[in-house]
Parts: structure tokens; C-alpha cells; sequence
């Protein structure tokens, strides 16, 4: 696992030449759809472990929330998973 910065991720996806990541927002609905980026992925934190099977592990994946805490544990709890 890896933390990026806002600036690192603009910049990696703004990079042709590197793969796109997935974004994985893990906010609930509510705040996913008063703010997102386009062509995010959104799963709920709570729903991450049922829903596990929509995650491809062989491509890089950008967890995403409000403050980082939920990202965080989430990219930990993939880690293991």
C-alpha cells in the first residue's frame, strides 16, 4: 500500500502513459452523490467485504474518501484480503 496525495493522483491521471487506476470510492451514497470523480467506482465501505469479487486485484486501485480514515482501512482490509 501506497498513500498518494490529491496532486499525485491528478497527476497520474493526467499521464497517458502510465495505466489508469481504478478509483474506489468507499463513501456512502449520500456523499458520493454530492461530489465524486467521474469514472469512479463506488462501494460503500460497509458493503466492501460482500462485494469483494468487483475488486480486480491485478489493477492498481485508488481508494477514496472524505478524510482518509475509511480509505485507509479499507485499502488495509484488501491488503489482507
Amino acid at each position: 500500500m501506497q498513500q498518494i496525495t490529491a496532486h499525485m493522483l491528478d497527476q497520474w491521471l493526467r499521464d497517458d502513459s502510465r495505466g489508469q487506476p481504478v478509483l474506489l470510492d468507499v463513501r456512502e451514497g449520500w456523499e458520493f452523490q454530492h461530489c465524486h470523480i467521474a469514472g469512479s467506482v463506488h462501494i460503500p465501505m460497509h458493503e466492501i467485504p460482500s462485494r469483494l469479487n468487483e475488486i480486480d486485484d491485478e489493477v492498481d486501485t485508488v481508494v477514496i474518501c472524505h478524510h482518509g480514515m475509511r480509505s485507509m482501512q479499507v485499502a488495509q482490509y484488501l491488503e489482507r484480503a
